[in-house]
């Protein structure tokens, strides 16, 4: 029988002008939270990084609030199989 965990990675852009900042947060299948922006700067650097882990990318969604500034969020969820 297969069992999957799941984790999520979140791409944040906020910007102002021109001034902007894009962060990166993993949220880990045993409910730890990580910056991980350090390892890259596009969502395919992250994507391919996990994927060599094992994860597969099962869905993403866009939430974008353009209002004062502007702000994008990118969900990618993840999912690997594991043994039971």
């Amino acid at each position: 029988m297969v069992a999957w965990e799941y984790a999520l990675l979140v791409r944040r852009y906020q910007g102002q002008g021109r001034s902007f900042e894009v962060t990166f947060i993993w949220y880990g299948p045993d409910g730890s939270r990580r910056d991980v922006t350090p390892y890259g700067d596009t969502a395919i650097a992250h994507l391919n990084r996990v994927g060599r882990e094992g994860w597969e990318l099962v869905a993403a969604a866009e939430d974008v609030n353009n209002v004062q500034g502007s702000t994008e969020v990118h969900r990618y969820h993840l999912k690997r199989p594991i043994t039971i």
